[in-house]
């Protein structure tokens, strides 16, 4: 027992001298820098403890590779080290993004930015969004550039929106959206009021790296939430916003007296306020609230992943409270509210969870019938577009074709729909409406991002109005499909955590008959008649064989097109370790053999996890049921 303490005391000596040693150097190196820098005594505990236990591999996971600052900013756990999000690693990235912003505005210390946050904890490691928004406050003060930081938690939308109104250089918002309790994120907007692209990226990457020591005022928050530089924006930016979604309200008189009852959940999250006020800026009667997920919670007690996209786990409360209260229809936002899922009661008793894409076909359908009630101008459609992202369904494009709008399609993410929407607002264009698969929506462009609270209204004026005409949101989705064509689709997912088995899965693809670039030409029983590779820049479509959308080697992206209508893209997780597909059959319409059109596209589906991905041979799990 002796020795024990003995060798105790000797260890930690030696960490307090800075000399102890793991046998790693460059591991002892950045531990050591680490516990120069770090004030937080809670992360700094966890380094010094874990060194103090020998536990290299631990140590490993914490310091082997910084996170790495992308188009879609930080995502990652909170706790110790230069993989976690912690008070060091967040002055550290918000130190590059200042010199950043200062290279590339002259005028940075007139406009400002803006910061907002959700409401995210780790107790352990110290680590909140509240904190973390405050001492990127600091840095920017310190530095003389104004913060317009919100007092209170906010939706995301709420930072691009505010970017855009204010005019300010850049917004932040601290965030993990949907992911598990233990993470956040740090997300980034330009000007322009969209998120960062290529290649502010790497330049803000860069930037972090030549700023990691912490500037001598980076860790007094307290100071600078006193400073007569920082503002708060929460009650201009909510009464400004609450002001322009309501230029998307167009049946007011059907709202104020509609007799359908909606209920809402936020899944612990930010959303319940805001959209309650959305609704009421609507004329809209309140949604019922699911009263054990409306305030926020970090711990996300009631529900296994707060991600409404995983469909009926997450609703099971609000299925419950909507039972209760005689309910139709349930509302679901995502933790940080930029996401929106739908789910209605059957008349079997049953409820359906709309998919991303079906809620696209019906806000698309609803924004474009709207617009065209205001809008007697025949040749004013030529001005109109509408956006969704490459793996979104095709259904604005169809929709487009017949009404003679235009439609574009985009990468992957709301980071390019949001660009592209910006370049053609500024061409004195109509953007009206942008959606992707993983339901997200864009209704308005005052936000340039997607928006669930702005979603939440919007779909409650839609219900309203289809009851007054005695029909539901299946019925309306069904007509869409009847007069635009059936776009069935069917996505998932497989988990992997080996780099290795993903790459070497893709690069089996591209080298499918031992030669470089010999694609399949069959899956199964089915016939690929083109191929896209976003990865590569290879797209078989063009003449020149090179893709028109923007590629990425960093991550892996690609398309089959098949011989019966079928279009199958996979691609990797900017966030999750997921490899994701996503498959839809569109039918011209007029063909309405609903359950022949969904066999066909469950075989397809079969036949490409079966000869593309290799489930066994790769070790894959499938998405949890």
């Amino acid at each position: 027992m002796t020795t024990d303490i003995v060798s105790g005391l000797r260890k930690r000596s030696a960490m307090e001298n800075g000399s102890f040693s793991t046998g790693d150097t460059e591991l002892d190196q950045a531990v050591r820098q680490w516990l120069q820098y770090d004030k937080n005594p809670k992360t700094v505990s966890m380094v010094q403890d874990l060194a103090k236990e020998g536990a290299v591999e631990a140590l490993k996971k914490c310091f082997s590779s910084r996170m790495e600052f992308g188009t879609a900013g930080l995502r990652a756990a909170m706790g110790p080290g230069i993989s976690c999000m912690n008070d060091l690693t967040i002055i550290q990235t918000t130190q590059g993004f200042c010199r950043y912003l200062e290279k590339s505005f002259g005028n940075l210390k007139e406009r400002g930015v803006v910061i907002g946050y959700d409401a995210r904890a780790h107790p352990p490691s110290g680590g909140s969004s509240k904190r973390f928004a405050s001492l990127a406050a600091a840095v920017f003060i310190s530095q003389g550039v104004p913060v317009h930081l919100f007092s209170d938690i906010t939706p995301t939308p709420f930072v691009p929106f505010t970017v855009s109104h204010l005019g300010l250089c850049a917004g932040i918002m601290v965030t993990a959206s949907h992911n598990p309790k233990q993470d956040n994120g740090y997300k980034v907007y330009w000007e322009n009021g969209a998120q960062i692209v290529s290649p502010h990226d790497k330049g803000i990457s860069k930037a972090i790296e030549e700023n990691l020591e912490p500037w001598p005022e980076s860790w007094n928050a307290d100071e600078a939430l006193k400073s007569p530089s920082l503002k708060d924006p929460y009650q201009d930016t909510h009464t400004e916003y609450f002001k322009a979604i309501q230029k998307h309200c167009h049946h007011r008189g059907i709202n104020k007296t509609s007799q359908v009852k909606i209920v809402h959940t936020s899944v612990h999250g930010v959303g319940h306020a805001f959209v309650q006020s959305a609704f009421k800026a609507f004329d809209l009667h309140p949604p019922y609230a699911v009263e054990e997920q409306k305030d926020p919670d970090p711990e996300f007690p009631t529900v296994k992943y707060p991600n409404p996209e995983e469909g009926e786990g997450v609703l099971t409360l609000s299925f419950a409270l909507a039972e209760r209260e005689g309910a139709t229809v349930v509302l679901a936002n995502d933790p940080d509210a930029d996401r929106l899922a739908i789910a209605e009661k059957q008349e079997s008793g049953q409820w359906r969870v709309f998919s991303g894409n079906e809620l696209g076909a019906l806000l698309g359908w609803w924004m474009f019938r709207c617009w065209k009630q205001q809008n007697s101008d025949a040749a004013a459609v030529k001005n109109l577009y509408m956006l969704s992202s490459t793996v979104s369904s095709k259904i604005l494009r169809a929709i487009a074709l017949k009404e003679g709008f235009h439609f574009e399609e985009t990468l992957t993410g709301f980071k390019w729909m949001g660009n592209r929407a910006r370049d053609l607002l500024d061409q004195g264009k109509t953007v009206l409406f942008a959606f992707e698969e993983a339901i997200g929506y864009m209704c308005s462009p005052s936000v340039l991002d997607k928006d669930g609270v702005s979603a939440a209204a919007i779909a409650g004026e839609m219900i309203s109005y289809l009851a007054t005409v005695n029909t539901s949101l299946s019925q309306q989705l069904t007509a869409v499909y009847k007069e635009y064509g059936y776009h069935i689709t069917k996505n998932s997912y497989f988990i992997c955590h080996d780099q290795i088995v993903i790459r070497s899965l893709f690069e089996r693809l591209r080298n499918y008959s031992g030669q470089k670039d010999s694609y399949p030409t069959e899956c199964g029983r089915f016939s690929v008649s083109a191929v896209r590779d976003l990865t590569t820049g290879y797209d078989s479509n063009q003449p020149d064989k090179k893709a028109v959308l923007p590629t990425s080697s960093s991550s892996q992206m690609i398309t089959f097109n098949f011989s019966n209508g079928g279009v199958a893209t996979m691609r990797t997780s900017g966030t999750e370790p997921k490899i994701k597909y996503y498959t839809e059959l569109c039918a011209a319409p007029g063909n309405s053999d609903v359950a022949h059109l969904k066999k066909e596209l469950d075989d397809l589906v079969d036949a490409i996890i079966e000869n593309f991905f290799e489930p066994q041979k790769n070790k894959l799990q499938p998405k949890p049921e």
